[in-house]
């Protein structure tokens, strides 16, 4: 061919045999995930036939986890972010100690050096940004409690990873100069002066001017340079953190996001990014296969199932354990535990570089590799697992609390009306029942949420819904009407039965993100689910026939 094709090829097998596998995989009723990591394995280049160009996927992948956290940012405020640094700071550092304390013993065990098992250690730690989001985006948990616990932990996460890419070169490119411990406090002093730096330009200069940017090409009318506009300011914060500032480019995509979050604009923003961030998170699950050599499942069956172990097991243990500790209930727990239970691109990064530094074993890396595409390929399926156990697993939990209280409950409130939820559709519904003056009771297990509908003038009870104490607390024995209005079709459903049997007279209404959740409301003994698309659509048909009239 007359000039080079590589980057067209690339993106052409990707996405083509993409196509392929992942369809293969919906025919198969399994997760596309695994057939996009298949197809990286066909066009990788440890296997016949075509071959791609690994390092041009991996840029590839990497604008597909710009996008992704850009658009994760766009949906979380930094009141969201500070509402679970309590558990997130804490509870992230402690799992990354545990599961770098468990590398390292499987890479002693394996006669590596210990700064080389202590990178392994550290790659085992750090989850996917990609796989993550794709799980709770898919459930709808983006923007409930577990999930604002789970994003905020990776956050912190890749806060740890970026100070350990940086130390890493100082600690063990510095071994016999007598200046080393010197060089490794100067290296982490201008770490942490950069992301000190970082955070405090986004913040005082970036949340004024991208906003006003954002904003005055809209008034432009042209959806075209809007969508250019939205694009540029998420890759170009992105590129400009990771140059000058030396954070991840995902972390400079999430800041950018989510200041662009706080603006009316966030909501076209994220829907003029949402095909760009799909068709690039496929890239990147093509470029994890890719780098996936089959022969060491055969060569090192015993290590690479005791990584996988680490990942999907240690984790998972130790973070359900740490949220417990905190006083989240089991679901809540189940899910940041699963959404950890793998690990993704900073771990390819750091196996690199220890790699580079000649402290890890090319067998680590391998084994990182392996341990990557194995515990992405059983993700979604403990996901499915453990939303399928939550629909009971809080139900026995109350039980058996109920049988250990031996106080009396509160008095009943005796409100006409209970609204479960105060977040963005409640506060609406809240303040449009108490500005009529009616009585309303809202449950909210956000105190920043409960003071806003105290302020509206409800009765707020702080607890968790799917309790049935805290139900009766709020008066559903003696209540009309129950308005269900979080996000989450597991918690709404055991609300439901539980509200049902208490109260058989009471109606019940209830929030839908999708028919099945539609469907599985109904089941449980919902009189009315209200899904947005489909009453956006009955009102503007209802318009457009008065128009008619």
């Amino acid at each position: 061919m007359p000039h080079d094709t590589s980057l067209i090829g690339t993106i052409v097998a990707g996405l083509g045999v993409a196509f392929l596998m992942g369809a293969l995989a919906h025919r198969l009723r399994i997760s596309p995930i695994a057939g996009y990591l298949l197809a990286g394995v066909l066009v990788g280049p440890f296997t016949p036939g075509i071959v791609a160009d690994t390092g041009l996927a991996l840029q590839l992948a990497e604008i597909g986890v710009i996008l992704l956290m850009f658009g994760v940012g766009l949906h979380f405020s930094l009141k969201d972010l500070l509402s679970v640094r309590k558990i997130a700071v804490p509870g992230a550092i402690a799992q990354i100690a545990v599961a770098t304390a468990l590398g390292m013993m499987l890479g002693l065990w394996l006669g590596w050096p210990v700064e080389g098992s202590i990178v392994f250690g550290l790659a085992l730690s750090v989850a996917s940004t990609v796989v993550l989001l794709r799980a709770l985006q898919a459930r709808d948990m983006v923007e409930t409690e577990k999930g604002r616990i789970a994003v905020g932990w990776l956050i912190v996460e890749d806060l740890v990873m970026v100070l350990a890419l940086v130390l890493l070169p100082a600690m063990f490119g510095s071994r016999g100069d007598e200046g080393g411990s010197a060089g490794l406090l100067q290296s982490a002093a201008i770490v942490l002066v950069k992301v000190v730096g970082f955070v405090a330009f986004m913040f005082v200069i970036a949340r004024r001017v991208l906003p006003w940017v954002l904003h005055w090409v809209a008034h432009s009318g042209s959806r075209e340079l809007f969508r250019l506009a939205v694009l540029a300011i998420a890759l170009g914060v992105a590129f400009g953190a990771a140059v000058i500032f030396d954070v991840s480019f995902a972390l400079g995509a999430f800041f950018a996001g989510m200041i662009l979050g706080e603006t009316q604009l966030s909501r076209r923003a994220a829907e003029e990014t949402l095909p760009l961030r799909d068709a690039f998170a496929v890239l990147f699950f093509v470029s994890v296969g890719m780098l996936f050599d089959p022969k060491v499942l055969v060569e090192q069956p015993g290590p690479v199932l005791t990584t996988v172990a680490i990942i999907v097991i240690g984790k998972s243990v130790a973070a359900y354990a740490l949220v417990r500790a905190f006083g989240h209930h089991s679901g809540t727990a189940l899910t940041v535990s699963v959404s950890l239970a793998q690990i993704g691109e900073f771990s390819f990064i750091l196996a690199g570089l220890g790699v580079g530094l000649k402290v890890l074993p090319e067998t680590g890396r391998d084994l990182i590799l392996a341990g990557s595409l194995l515990s992405i390929l059983f993700n979604p399926i403990l996901f499915s697992l453990a939303v399928k156990y939550m629909r009971d697993a809080e139900a026995e939990e109350e039980e058996a609390e109920a049988e250990g209280e031996g106080a009396p409950a509160p008095a009943p409130c005796n409100a006409g009306v209970v609204l479960i939820g105060y977040g963005r559709v409640g506060s609406h519904i809240g303040s449009l029942i108490c500005g009529r003056g009616e009585g309303l009771t809202v449950i909210e297990d956000q105190k920043d949420m409960a003071a806003a509908a105290t302020e509206a003038g409800a009765t707020v009870i702080v607890g968790d819904a799917t309790k049935e104490s805290i139900l009766r607390q709020a008066g559903i024995d003696t209540a009309s009407t129950l308005l269900i209005a979080i996000p989450e079709g597991v918690e709404a459903g055991a609300i439901v039965r539980r509200a049902r049997a208490i109260n058989p007279k009471l109606v019940i209404v209830a929030r839908a993100h999708s028919d099945e959740e539609v469907d599985d409301l109904v089941r449980r003994g919902a009189d009315h689910v209200v899904m947005a698309e489909r009453e956006t659509a009955s009102r503007m048909a209802e318009r457009a026939m008065l128009t008619l009239a």
